[in-house]
């Protein structure tokens, strides 16, 4: 490679290089390969990677968008602080159009609510200091990679009219109850590369160890997502003791960021977590810890998640993210539900499925 690394990681006759390696190999069944990121199936679907590959191997899109998997019932109460408590919420731009049961955000913010959006914690924890007599509420939603920067805003010391609801969940304990439910054909996973930077190579061991299934933190560009794809179609076709590779090796560490993660397990605890269409994964949610529960908005205004309707009638949110459908096999697709006035969840966000689907369709 020459000096200029990053161009040559984008080059596309590095791409069909991987592309004609793979399709070398002697593939005699189908290969099914998740990957649970959202950034991945937009690299994916842009760059038409399935297309690339053997017709034996596929490429299946798990649950790696985390607006996607945020509960209906936990954006219902942060609205409801917003209409019933006059709270100042807050939140990232892609949960400002998700629906819930009566609306998104952005509904309810043309209804009158005081709803903003915010680029980090730390944008909420200035606004409550700029505006002391209003209460404000930062919607915390994501993954390992959003709980970093969050937990560091819980730590700046924040002012008292401050709080958080958190909709936080963790990818590995995701991972084991794909596998235990049986229900998808999973033979390696690609794994997401901005949680990896956080929570490191060596915690997803126990996929190779235990459960006997190959795995490869990837990048984000065609070719690291395709030499993913090669590593582990390899480990399958040898019928070795499979393992998990480090392919993003630029950004992701063995053990990870270890300030990351101690400052993540200092601020919250785990517990079960409702996942939107899928129910409760044990051991998944993220939760302020007892001594910062003075910040939780839920016990700070006396509010507790209601019944919700988490699936609108039609949609196949719900099997898009546990791979069991794609977004195509869904009748509203690209018809009722667009990215211009999402039906489900899984259109909003660009790292929703459907919306990168969408975004990159063959229209003919």
């Amino acid at each position: 490679m020459s000096s200029d690394i990053l161009g040559d990681i984008k080059s596309p006759r590095y791409v069909h290089a991987v592309s004609e390696e793979i399709r070398k190999l002697k593939i005699e069944k189908r290969i099914s390969i998740m990957h649970v990121c959202g950034t991945h199936e937009h690299t994916i679907s842009k760059s038409g990677l399935r297309s690339l590959l053997p017709e034996n191997v596929r490429l299946i899109a798990g649950p790696g968008c985390p607006v996607c998997v945020c509960s209906s019932a936990e954006i219902d109460l942060a609205i409801r602080l917003a209409t019933e408590h006059g709270v100042i919420l807050t939140t990232f731009g892609d949960m400002y159009r998700v629906p819930a049961t009566g609306g998104s955000m952005e509904y309810f913010k043309a209804m009158g609510a005081d709803i903003r959006v915010v680029y980090s914690p730390m944008d909420a924890v200035a606004l409550a200091r700029g505006n002391p007599t209003r209460e404000v509420v930062f919607m915390a939603v994501g993954f390992e990679t959003t709980a970093a920067p969050i937990s560091a805003a819980v730590l700046s010391g924040p002012p008292e009219n401050f709080s958080l609801v958190t909709s936080l969940k963790v990818i590995p304990p995701a991972l084991r109850f794909l596998l235990d439910r049986g229900a998808t054909e999973i033979d390696g996973f690609i794994l997401p590369g901005h949680v990896s930077a956080i929570i490191g190579r060596k915690v997803y061991d126990f996929l190779a160890e235990e459960y006997k299934v190959p795995g490869a933190i990837a990048g984000f560009e065609a070719v690291d997502v395709l030499l993913a794809v090669k590593n582990i179609v390899e480990q399958v076709v040898s019928n070795t003791q499979p393992v998990v590779s480090n392919l993003y090796t630029r950004v992701v560490k063995e053990n990870g960021n270890e300030k990351a993660i101690a400052s993540i397990g200092r601020v919250f605890r785990t517990g079960d977590a409702n996942w939107r269409g899928i129910g409760i994964i044990p051991d998944t949610g993220l939760y302020l810890a007892e001594e910062f529960e003075h910040l939780d908005a839920r016990k700070k205004f006396g509010v507790a998640p209601e019944k919700a309707v988490e699936i609108q009638p039609g949609c196949l949110c719900d099997k898009v993210i546990l791979g069991e459908a794609e977004p195509e096999d869904c009748a509203l697709f690209a018809t009722t539900c667009t990215p211009s006035k999402p039906y489900g969840p899984c259109m909003v966000s660009s790292e929703g499925t459907c919306r990168a689907r969408y975004n990159y369709r063959r229209v003919d």
